[in-house]
């Protein structure tokens, strides 16, 4: 392209004669200075300017026009300097009118090569604004890949992201899997996106990884294929386009740009398929004739964006992969967890995930409400899986109680119940022996006259003996009961306490033992003071233990949400006794799954379930005395929460009696 002079018409310079037939550059002669915006900002361009040119012309005008082309001063016969008027330009040089051709020709070659530097500096800035704009663009697609753990989602974004990047119509992801037979490797057709047929169906199959294909070439042999129009492959290249898709749909696929997606110990781990990249981005290939007009071959720039975005892409991938890894170790360490809680208290077997089930479903529905103080309320995906974690876990530190403590279903534990059921029945034989002795002694010194009216009255003694041993062991079989002692069953304990009985030995022993006369006193439930702090000390121990785990960052509270599920708004809960705001709420929607599992299992031996009507208004009657969180509560009612875990998930419950589902909680 021939350089360009510009000159106002009419105007002549005495020091460029012959200007109008230099055959390197271009002459044209304007009626009047013209715009940057109307050069042609590739061509290497001259203006010849005179003081009268650049009267009534915008300062910032003749700026720009500095920047597009090289601007030379023209002054007038014997002048030593521009004029003021030129001089206050960014000129490149100056002819005065007198000049001799050689000054002129030299002033004319300078201000060439100016405008030559002016294009390759505006290409360079141009360059340097799409490399700029490029590494703005991969950095953000970068991060966004980095931060992205759902692997369906991170593929969508590879695949939509590689689109906008390179101006393609559509774009095609394999990824390295092992095929049925679980030794063969193959290629996965995992994620397509078109954008002239978006609503095209997915299907995805496999295909070898081999020669064949173009997408099985490239895994192969890890190269990059950018090929101009697939329907020209030559008979020399080993692969080839199957055209079904083509033949199907009325689609013509031309340029195409295959890039191996690679992981860092340089392994195929998957093959990205750009395909048909378009002169507009917004215009679909509808039929042949567009596509021959809008298609165009992957240029160098498509090129090194699709290569960084796939080794972004690998990286990615492959860091999902191991994520998932890492929750399937989680997952299987917390179904460890539980089982070891429940292996220890066979009794509550399923509480643990239906605890974490009723909270999650209260999560759910607490996204779902949309007025009230939680309207604002929303759980993301982890947070609902770091509440899911908590609530599977929040009895572990059970593994912290002794055993016996834990199972202990009466007020007296088993093996102590046996020997006292043994004591009794030895003090029953005592009383049939004590009838023979005395028997024996009567009859050795009376002999047999009045024997039948002795052997009576020591009949009558030994039963009278008997029934009151046996009316203690009713007494103790009923308040060994982990129900609420009835009124002066405490001091009919005591009474029994103070009798005794003598041994072989002669030693005397109390029927009730004090430990015994003080667990059989305990007033509501089966544990006394020492137990039920043993048994709340399992919050402690929850949070000691799942603290030691090294926890990732969006599950960190884990801990924090599991100890707080006995705690209550109030201030009356353990083990720290916070009030309500210092409850997180996962905890306090937990509370509420947790006392109506404990309500309604009906897999307690050590106490009866209750309806889910008398749970419902136990709940309500605790959130009424300020111990649980009103609202919550009403929206477990409300959304039907409590029914939302089946029977076979975990122990059966009480059935409901039948009557509609109870209102929600004022």
């Amino acid at each position: 392209m021939r350089p360009l002079i510009l000159l106002r018409e009419g105007r002549s310079v005495g020091a460029l004669p012959g200007l109008d037939a230099l055959p390197q550059v271009e002459v044209r002669r304007v009626a009047s200075l013209p715009t940057a915006e109307e050069l042609d900002h590739e061509r290497p361009t001259i203006l010849l300017i005179a003081a009268q040119d650049v009267h009534g012309v915008a300062p910032e005008g003749l700026e720009a026009l500095a920047r597009v082309a090289a601007l030379v001063g023209l002054g007038e016969p014997g002048a030593a300097e521009p004029h003021p008027d030129l001089a206050a330009l960014p000129l490149t040089s100056w002819i005065p009118a007198d000049a001799s051709p050689t000054v002129g020709r030299t002033q004319v070659q300078g201000a060439l090569r100016h405008a030559a530097t002016l294009i390759a500096a505006a290409r360079a800035e141009r360059l340097e604004r799409i490399n700029e704009q490029e590494l703005i663009d991969l950095s953000s697609v970068g991060d966004a890949l980095a931060t992205e753990r759902d692997l369906d989602a991170l593929l969508g974004m590879i695949v939509g992201q590689s689109i906008r990047l390179t101006g393609a119509d559509a774009a095609s992801l394999y990824l390295v899997r092992h095929a049925e037979d679980g030794e063969t490797r193959v290629l996965h057709f995992t994620l397509s996106q078109n954008l002239t047929l978006p609503e095209l169906p997915l299907v995805q199959f496999d295909i070898p990884i081999d020669h064949g294909s173009v997408a099985g070439y490239v895994a192969v042999t890890g190269e990059v294929l950018n090929i101009p129009d697939v329907y020209e492959l030559g008979p020399d290249v080993p692969y080839q386009l199957n055209r079904s898709f083509d033949e199907r749909f009325g689609y013509r696929t031309k340029s195409m740009l295959v890039i191996p997606m690679r992981s860092h110990r340089d392994q195929t781990i998957g093959v990205l398929q750009l395909i048909n990249r378009k002169r507009d981005p917004d215009v679909r290939l509808t039929n042949s004739e567009v596509a021959e007009a809008q298609v165009l071959p992957f240029d160098r720039r498509s090129l090194r964006l699709a290569t960084a975005l796939a080794a972004h892409a690998a990286v990615a991938i492959e860091n999902s992969s191991l994520y998932e890894d890492i929750e399937l170790l989680l997952e299987g360490f917390v179904t460890a967890a539980v089982s070891a809680i429940e292996s220890r208290d066979p009794a509550t077997s399923g509480h643990s995930l239906r605890v974490a089930n009723y909270t999650i479903q209260l999560a759910e529905a607490v996204d779902r409400t949309g007025d009230g103080p939680y309207a604002d309320q929303l759980f993301t995906r982890n947070q609902l899986r770091e509440l899911r974690y908590a609530a599977l876990l929040h009895d572990f530190g059970k593994v912290g109680v002794r055993e016996k403590v834990l199972v202990k279903q009466k007020k007296l534990y088993g093996h102590d119940l046996a020997i006292l059921r043994q004591r009794f029945e030895l003090l029953m034989q005592q009383a049939d022996l004590e009838f023979e002795r005395h028997r024996a002694e009567w009859l050795l010194a009376n002999g047999p006259s009045g024997y039948a009216e002795a052997l009576t009255r020591l009949d009558a003694r030994r039963a009278g003996r008997q029934q009151q041993l046996q009316h203690w062991l009713d007494v103790i079989s009923r308040s060994n009961e982990p129900t609420i002692l009835p009124e002066g069953a405490t001091a009919e304990l005591e009474v029994i306490g103070q009798q005794t009985w003598v041994d072989r030995q002669g030693i005397e022993h109390p029927v009730l033992t004090e430990a015994e006369v003080r667990f059989l006193s305990i007033a509501r439930g089966n544990l006394d003071l020492r137990e039920r702090r043993e048994i709340e000390s399992h919050v402690a121990n929850t949070y000691r233990f799942l603290k030691m785990i090294p926890w990732t960052p969006e599950l960190s509270a884990v801990p924090e949400i599991a100890q707080g599920h006995h705690e209550k708004l109030d201030g009356s809960g353990y083990p720290h006794g916070v009030r309500a705001d210092q409850i997180p709420v996962q905890a306090r929607m937990m509370t509420i799954a947790d006392i109506y599992d404990a309500l309604t299992a009906a897999d307690r031996p050590y106490k009866r379930a209750v309806t889910t009507e008398r749970a419902l208004d136990i709940l309500r009657g605790e959130a009424d005395r300020g111990l649980l969180d009103p609202h919550l509560l009403g929206i477990f009612i409300g959304a039907g929460v409590f029914s939302m875990v089946a029977e076979s998930e975990g122990s059966p419950r009480r059935r409901s009696s039948g009557r509609s589902r109870p209102s929600l909680v004022s």
